[in-house]
């Protein structure tokens, strides 16, 4: 029993790493909010955080494999532009847009995981050739800011239930428990473990490498859609802002390293990096509470960022071998 605590613990100590620092950072922004702790607080900071939290485990699940997604913020950015054409109209058009936004971030991650994977492209330079192409089709769809959505549904999830829980972070954890959750316990999932971690021995086992590296990137393009949906059903309308996702990818890379995924791959959690998203975004807030100049801002995540991802590494510096990793 001892043992197996143990096991535990050193396998989620990432995770649990980034909820102490998000439930700390969230604590101090909470006490010094000049509306302090209420519902309508909670409900503004989740909106803004479940964004990046989508699009942070959809990195998560390509990183674990080794790899990485240069693509995922805009994948996020052409399922926004196309929900604003598409999720309208009546309860049927608006239920086929939704899913047809769905399929549409599940084919681009489809696409990423087959040119990596069969095409034997490296990830990095691969998912920045297809990010642009998305990004193409994105200002394809929308030249101009403009569209709609169903207002209805938009305001049914972007509100709150029961007039305390936050809608969104309850698509989260849906999200957490019908994706991140069966792939993680499933053959696929455990074999993008072994892909991170000794790709070549799980090859020599017969682990089906390629086809978990496959879905793991498929499923990383379709979370990426669901944060494209929530971004129009926060804005009301789409974009092609080829700086915004730019930063959602880059700051997704940031949380999910604060989520305590290891770059290296075989190691972390989809939960992890949702806590480092939260804990990142929540960084903002501080700067907002505190009434900080915004130039200060980036030196300010910086900063945090680096102290988390050393108190990460602690740890590794113990390590003499990357089996011990997984004790």
């Amino acid at each position: 029993m001892t043992g197996d605590w143990r096991y535990r613990l050193a396998r989620n100590r990432g995770t649990l790493l980034a909820f102490g620092i998000f439930l700390a950072m969230f604590t101090i922004y909470v006490l010094n909010h000049p509306a302090g702790f209420t519902a309508n607080v909670v409900q503004t900071a989740t909106n803004k955080g479940v964004l990046l939290a989508f699009v942070a485990m959809a990195q998560a699940l390509v990183v674990i494999t080794a790899g990485i997604d240069l693509s995922v913020g805009m994948i996020f950015i052409l399922t926004n532009c196309l929900a604003s054409w598409i999720v309208v109209g009546t309860p049927l058009q608006t239920a086929l847009g939704v899913a047809g936004v769905l399929a549409a971030g599940l084919a681009c991650g489809a696409l990423n995981g087959a040119i990596v994977i069969y095409g034997r492209l490296q990830p990095i330079v691969a998912t920045i050739a297809t990010g642009a192409i998305y990004f193409g089709i994105a200002l394809w769809l929308r030249p101009y800011p403009g569209g709609s959505v169903n207002e209805g549904l938009a305001d049914a999830l972007t509100g709150k239930l029961f007039g305390i829980v936050p809608a969104s972070l309850a698509v989260l954890a849906g999200a957490v428990l019908i994706v991140w959750a069966p792939f993680s316990r499933s053959v696929l999932g455990r074999a993008a473990y072994a892909a991170g971690s000794a790709e070549p021995a799980g090859y020599m086992s017969g682990i089906p490498i390629r086809p978990a590296k496959f879905m793991a990137y498929a499923l990383g393009g379709l979370l990426a859609s669901i944060g494209g949906l929530f971004l129009t059903f926060f804005t009301y309308t789409g974009e092609a802002a080829f700086a915004s996702g730019n930063a959602y990818t880059l700051f997704s890379i940031a949380a999910v390293v604060l989520g305590g995924v290891s770059l290296y791959g075989g190691t972390g959690s989809g939960v992890g990096a949702i806590f480092g998203a939260l804990a990142f975004r929540t960084i903002g807030d501080l700067l907002f509470v505190f009434d900080l100049d915004p130039l200060w801002q980036p030196l300010f995540q910086g900063v945090v960022l680096l102290v988390a991802v050393s108190l990460g590494a602690f740890g590794l510096l113990r390590v003499r071998s990357r089996l011990e990793w997984f004790r």
